[in-house]
């Protein structure tokens, strides 16, 4: 599902990544940990090919998206879908809108289009909303929802997506518990529905121990701890916050 050797990633003169190798099966459910600036984010953005690598190199669902262009990076985009840690989403716009987001690379432009006059797939859109607890704000203006609503408007999107390759850079970080646990829960599904893969950054190490079957840890942009979840404590995963950077 995801394969990088020896990356290594730059933003002038600062590493965000050095020397990572990292390689996710199908069915794997990984927890991304580490403290504020270990890179995260950036990992996640070289998964969804936002980032590309300063050195080594990068394989997500077999393809290196460096090497991609037109239609066949968008048919590798169409497959992995994210949470991002800001959102993304537009807040004049519609709960529907926002949650149709995740099928604008299926949908020919016309059909795109016309869904922001009238929207379209409303029932798959009203079942993704439910199942994360927003089914009566279909119509309502995104950025008159909470915090915590718009990160799940964020989960809806993947939902209707339905990507092989999920990724979610801190998915329940204004979440209360239930909604935490219920929204790690949807996300694996929708990873493991179809034999994909669920990579999340979690800063929650209960959550993390609880959702993930491994746990890898990062530290001044380098892999310093990779095992079974099963094979941790909450105290492991607290003392590993810890990790002078």
């Amino acid at each position: 599902m995801l394969r990088l050797d020896g990356v290594e990633v730059r933003y002038g003169s600062t590493p965000a990544l050095a020397g990572v190798d990292l390689t996710v099966e199908a069915g794997e459910r990984v927890a991304v940990v580490g403290a504020s600036g270990a890179g995260k984010s950036t990992l996640l953005g070289l998964a969804n090919g936002s980032v590309l690598p300063s050195a080594g190199s990068v394989q997500v669902l077999g393809s290196d998206p460096s090497a991609l262009r037109g239609r066949a990076l968008r048919q590798l985009r169409a497959r992995v879908g994210t949470v991002h840690q800001h959102l993304e989403l537009v807040g004049q716009l519609r709960v529907v809108h926002n949650v149709n987001a995740g099928r604008l690379s299926s949908w020919p432009a016309w059909r795109a289009a016309w869904s922001l006059a009238r929207p379209q797939g409303l029932p798959e859109v009203r079942d993704a909303l439910t199942r994360v607890e927003l089914a009566d704000r279909v119509f309502e203006r995104t950025d008159r929802l909470s915090g915590g609503q718009r990160q799940r408007v964020a989960v809806a999107r993947l939902l209707v997506q339905r990507p092989e390759l999920v990724l979610a850079d801190e998915p329940a970080s204004a979440l209360d518990p239930v909604l935490a646990d219920r929204t790690l829960e949807l996300l694996t599904e929708l990873a493991t529905d179809r034999g994909g893969a669920l990579v999340a950054s979690l800063h929650d190490p209960a959550l993390a121990l609880r959702h993930c079957t491994r746990v890898v840890g990062l530290a001044a942009g380098r892999v310093v701890l990779d095992a079974p979840a099963a094979a941790l404590t909450v105290g492991d995963l607290t003392a590993f916050y810890g990790v002078p950077r």
